[in-house]
């Protein structure tokens, strides 16, 4: 594989990782998790390198206003809001390893349980996850998602230091190694080989590259409210990760 390649894979793999942490914020997160935030509140966080992180939450800032919100919203203009969910719908069913697996390991069997009923019930009847049959389903609609930080925090492993990411944004030690594991649970990331041989490395690429296009007005969203109107935004969005986070994790 050529340079040119490799150097775009790379780059959009580590865009890939930016919808797997937005996940831990999604734009209509789980009822019981925001019953437990404060917007207003200051969360005492270990930040030991914040100097660092606020360099990089400029860089960020500047990386989203410049490149990432232009390409966002080009791409609304362009797909229009229903296939957009549509698309957004499948990835998600499409991720149900990631939940599955996590439930599991956590010791929530019946929960596991209901998000097998999920996946089968959007993938056969909801023509393979693009219609989010669930929805329409009491006992599904409200299954908390779950994630292999969330799963190191219930196993009571620390959160570490916070981190601020390049591209990928807030989140802490524990997080990070965890979106390692999400990323290895994703079946988008299940035939490495491709990468290596390159051999249908432009299909992967294209289906990487819409994945993470298409969550792109979403996240942005979910990324801008803490900060608006906040005093001092790095504050603000670091309060409202780990404030997200500590909720998501007693569910």
């Amino acid at each position: 594989m050529n340079h040119r390649r490799l150097s775009l894979i790379v780059t959009l793999l580590a865009l890939c990782a930016l919808p797997v942490r937005a996940q831990k914020t999604p734009a209509h997160p789980d009822p019981e998790v925001v019953e437990e935030m404060d917007e207003y509140a200051v969360v005492q966080v270990y930040d030991p390198i914040e100097p660092v992180n606020r360099v990089m939450f400029k860089f960020n800032d500047g990386l989203y206003d410049y490149v990432l919100r232009p390409v966002s919203k080009g791409y609304t203009r362009v797909v229009p809001a229903p296939a957009r969910r549509g698309i957004g719908n499948f990835f998600d069913n499409l991720r149900f390893p990631i939940r599955f697996v996590n439930c599991l390991l956590q010791g929530k069997f019946a929960r596991a349980g209901r998000e097998t009923e999920k996946f089968y019930v959007n993938t056969i009847a909801g023509l393979g996850g693009f219609i989010r049959i669930s929805d329409d389903v009491p006992a599904l609609t409200a299954v908390p998602r779950e994630d292999t930080g969330q799963t190191f925090g219930v196993w009571h492993i620390g959160k570490g230091p916070y981190l601020v990411l390049p591209v990928l944004g807030p989140g802490t030690v524990r997080d990070s190694v965890g979106a390692v594991g999400d990323y290895f649970l994703n079946p988008l990331h299940w035939d490495p080989k491709h990468n290596i041989d390159g051999y249908g490395w432009e299909a992967d690429t294209g289906v990487a590259a819409t994945d993470v296009v298409n969550a792109l007005p979403d996240l942005l969203n979910t990324y801008d409210a803490p900060r608006k109107d906040a005093i001092d935004p790095y504050i603000a969005v670091r309060s409202a990760y780990i404030q997200y986070r500590d909720a998501a994790v007693k569910q």
